[in-house]
């Protein structure tokens, strides 16, 4: 092997063949959903078709969340100056960071020391959770995950559990997301446990490694910038000024999935 020369695990490129994680790419063609294919890339392994089915629903679940989020007021204000597509959607995952979209890292974080103190002491989850909210309480820190600027009651969260559960990727993380929640409510204070604790629970259980948090909310969110982005191009004047809450939807009614 020359000095310049190194390896990698994920793709192999021979005429007339890819293949991912040893797979045949035109063998997974129309077998396996996305999300398997994703959690192919990442952990290098082929799940089951419930566990891609839980991954795609957690991409599907922060596809977009309006118009007033940092990434998508970034992307749009790029767009607006005449950027092309890439730039405009780059200029909006370039805003996803530590307090945009950091929320799922954090949380996981949060989860992780609390599965690690019933390990070692024995005590159940809600009498660590307890311990967590005094701690943080006395911090005068918030615990990620928990509460929502907008809902009392996540509706995505709930969806989420249950499909953890059909895929049997229901684990310590969601228990303990769950142990926390209910540790603050008994203080005082009901908050929702919202999409970013649920995705942080259930990429705990299903093993994905923390540092790839942040890559999930990015995954997710690129085609509503793109939406977005595009909307922007093709309906409003260059260089506007771009309130973040001075507007209003007039896209479809309500309507609801064919039976």
């Amino acid at each position: 092997m020359s000095k310049t020369s190194w390896k990698t695990s994920i793709t192999e490129i021979k005429p007339n063949e890819v293949r991912l994680r040893g797979y045949r790419i035109d063998d997974l063609m129309g077998q396996v959903t996305f999300g398997q294919a994703v959690y192919l890339a990442l952990k290098g392994e082929l799940p089951t078709l419930e566990v891609g089915k839980l991954i795609d629903a957690i991409l599907v679940c922060s596809i977009d969340h309006g118009a007033s989020p940092p990434s998508t007021l970034a992307a749009r204000t790029a767009a607006s100056t005449g950027a092309p597509l890439n730039a405009a959607v780059a200029a909006g995952l370039l805003s996803i960071n530590r307090f945009h979209g950091g929320a799922i890292e954090d949380c996981m974080a949060v989860l992780e020391t609390g599965i690690e103190r019933v390990g070692e002491t024995g005590k159940e989850p809600p009498e660590v959770a307890e311990e967590i909210v005094q701690e943080y309480r006395a911090a005068k820190k918030r615990i990620a995950g928990l509460g929502h600027r907008i809902h009392t009651e996540d509706p995505r969260t709930g969806k989420l559990f249950v499909l953890a559960g059909e895929a049997g990727a229901a684990g310590r993380g969601i228990e303990m997301i769950q142990a926390l929640r209910e540790a603050m409510a008994a203080g005082g204070k009901e908050l929702p446990i919202n999409v970013d604790g649920a995705i942080a629970a259930l990429l705990l259980d299903m093993g994905i490694p923390r540092e790839l948090a942040n890559a999930f909310f990015i995954m997710a969110r690129v085609p509503g910038l793109v939406a977005q982005v595009h909307e922007e191009q093709s309906r409003e004047r260059p260089m506007r000024r771009i309130h973040p809450t001075d507007h209003t939807y007039d896209g479809p009614e309500a309507r609801s999935l064919p039976e």
